[in-house]
């Protein structure tokens, strides 16, 4: 339950702060703003907008850290060790033990089975 709820913080904090970094100007805005582009007429004033949006890039940035920080750890203790290609193994090999055996290899009365010819 706390993985998910840190997973959808993590999502909601990635989003917003690709927003965020979408809304900002490049280093060139600056030079149109000398020939009139309307930059001094924003709702934070000329410089205002720059360093609110780079303080809250710089907030969203250091949320986004912890909450990776945060689900990597999660995710190495909730893991219970082994590599992914052991566990995979394991698994097919428990399924093969629960199927039911094929109609060909089924026990004779004797209780053994037949053995199998030998490739050649």
């Amino acid at each position: 339950m706390m993985y998910t709820i840190v997973l959808v913080i993590h999502l909601a904090l990635a989003l917003v702060l690709i927003g965020v970094v979408l809304l900002q100007h490049g280093k060139g805005a600056d030079a149109g703003a000398a020939f009139g582009s309307g930059a001094s007429s924003t709702v934070f004033g000329a410089r205002g907008s720059a360093s609110f949006l780079g303080r809250l890039t710089g907030v969203l940035g250091v949320g986004f850290f912890v909450t990776s920080l945060t689900l990597a750890i999660m995710a190495g203790t909730f893991n219970s060790g082994g590599s992914v290609v052991e566990q995979a193994s394991q698994s097919s090999e428990s399924v093969l033990d629960s199927a039911p055996a094929p109609a060909g290899e089924q026990d004779d009365a004797s209780g053994s089975a037949a053995p199998a010819p030998a490739p050649e």
